[in-house]
């Protein structure tokens, strides 16, 4: 797999802008993105760390075939970030074709920071060794729902979550602009909450507009 021309995943950390550009490249199929702890501000001058990120592919982006993206967390951040010793990571799950974005849960003692941060890692695996791993964090786990099809089904919690995920990408995107030495490309987070204003508007307007193919 060639280093990709555009980015392939996106990242929402709860209360945080969208990142799509990952901080650093290690092998054509690994990305790593190191998310920043929650800047104070005069609206919010003790920001808690966040609790929970949304990982998904970005839309029109189509994997390998055969393969899914592995998603970790370092256990050793700092020494990471250092180079002072090898990465030791976490396997969180994945996402892949017929699942392209999940919402992990982080906590301080599974996942470490340091000042600056946490570190997320991403990997282009083979997708039956990332279905077995999924397996074994979540053995009771059954199988998604059904997608809506031409028998008039509803779409599925996991259609409905995507179809909200792109209809934020296709609105923040136009905002995205990058900050730092290496370009981290980043979503105001007042974009964001205009974009959370007009979605609920559409919502209120026309509850029905998830159920229906989006363009």
């Amino acid at each position: 797999m060639a280093a990709p021309a555009q980015p392939l995943f996106g990242l929402v950390p709860a209360g945080q802008p969208l990142i799509t550009a990952p901080s650093s490249q290690p092998t054509p199929t690994s990305f790593l993105y190191a998310i920043p702890r929650a800047v104070p501000t005069p609206a919010n001058p003790n920001p808690k760390p966040f609790s929970h990120l949304a990982v998904f592919l970005l839309p029109g982006v189509a994997l390998p075939e055969n393969t899914a993206a592995a998603i970790y967390v370092a256990l050793n951040p700092a020494a990471l970030a250092s180079g002072a010793e090898p990465p030791n990571f976490r396997f969180l799950g994945g996402v892949g074709p017929g699942k392209e974005s999940a919402v992990f849960k982080l906590s301080p003692s599974t996942s470490p920071s340091t000042a600056d941060g946490i570190i997320i890692g991403i990997g282009v695996e083979d997708a039956a060794s990332v279905a077995d791993r999924i397996q074994q964090l979540h053995p009771d786990s059954s199988a998604t729902g059904t997608t809506a099809g031409a028998g008039g089904q509803q779409p599925s919690t996991q259609v409905l979550a995507q179809r909200i995920i792109q209809n934020a990408f296709n609105f923040l995107a136009g905002f995205s602009g990058k900050v730092g030495a290496e370009g981290v490309e980043v979503v105001p987070l007042k974009a964001f909450q205009e974009w959370w204003r007009k979605f609920e508007n559409k919502v209120r307007n026309d509850p029905t507009f998830l159920e229906r193919e989006q363009d």
